[in-house]
């Protein structure tokens, strides 16, 4: 071989080396040099681990099955089902599909999946969170793609439900989707102003704990994104242009790491009915970087998408 295409071989390999996926028994890994983003294939292939490619350090909380960044939907109205297994925690409830497992630990089974360089494709059947390993009469599917520091997930929830109790025309609010960041990432920043995308400046709202009763509320998200950083002002954003509603806080304490107790939270969120034979869809994306990057990353995104 020539010495001239040497340089140029070398810069193809090292590029295909930054560009990575891989399936083994238990998770599906996307690398493209910049993040690092893990699915947990024992939980319905929802997002388990994202991390910066060169610094193995989890910013997403999996200390049980309602955490993780995954699908989570509401349907129809709170019913008593202890006699049928559900938890007394978590009742009356409604039709709760989610994507990861149910509170008793019970976990979303595989149907299907496949991945190629910085994509991964996933279809599992959700439990519901309040029943004792009871699976939805639902299917979830996400497809996530890498660019840069930014995770771009697209979401489908394709409904069947027969003869169930919970009834139809029921407006729930929707998670879309349900975030837990780390609680290490304890700053909470966003844009609750009038003039969107002028680089106004920033808010940054005090963090409600979940032991106030409920998370925080914020209805005025003009910029359709939040974000948990920390001190430095480094972390995740989560952007959904079509949400100006959204949810978040933090349960525990601020400092802690993936698998403790203590966790922060984001939601984008707008009702919607479900009905038994309802498909919805959604995308969203995850930044990760300084709050400055974050926000530069989601002015660009919306200029994507109002072109």
């Amino acid at each position: 071989m020539s010495s001239f295409y040497l340089p140029f071989l070398s810069i193809l390999l090292i590029s295909v080396a930054m560009q990575a996926a891989s399936i083994t028994t238990n998770e599906a890994v996307l690398n493209n040099g910049t993040l690092t983003v893990k699915f947990d294939l024992t939980r319905g292939g929802a997002i388990s681990y994202i991390s910066l490619s060169d610094k193995p350090r989890n910013i997403v909380n999996i200390a049980d099955e309602g955490r993780y960044i995954q699908q989570s939907y509401y349907a129809g109205k709170s019913l008593n089902r202890k006699a049928e297994g559900q938890s007394p925690s978590w009742s009356p409830w409604a039709w709760n599909p989610i994507q990861v497992g149910d509170a008793f630990r019970n976990r979303a089974k595989i149907l299907d999946q496949k991945t190629d360089k910085n994509t991964y494709y996933v279809k599992c059947t959700p439990m519901l969170w309040d029943m004792n390993n009871k699976p939805a009469e639902a299917d979830m599917e996400q497809w996530t793609e890498l660019h840069g520091n930014v995770v771009h997930v697209r979401n489908r929830l394709s409904c069947h439900r027969t003869n169930d109790p919970y009834g139809e025309n029921v407006e729930s609010d929707q998670e879309l989707p349900a975030v837990y960041p780390i609680s290490a990432l304890n700053n909470l920043y966003t844009y609750l102003g009038n003039a969107p995308f002028t680089k106004e400046p920033l808010n940054n709202p005090k963090v409600i704990n979940l032991s106030s009763g409920f998370w925080g509320v914020y209805t005025n998200v003009t910029e359709h994104w939040m974000a948990f950083v920390n001190d430095e002002k480094w972390g995740m954003g989560i952007y959904n242009a079509g949400c100006t509603r959204f949810l978040a806080g933090r349960s525990g304490e601020p400092g802690r790491e993936a698998t403790d107790s203590s966790t922060s939270y984001i939601a984008p969120v707008k009702k919607s009915s479900l009905g038994k034979n309802t498909v919805y869809e959604y995308q969203y994306d995850v930044i990760v970087g300084t709050l400055d990057e974050i926000r530069s990353k989601i002015y660009e995104l919306n200029n994507k998408k109002v072109k």
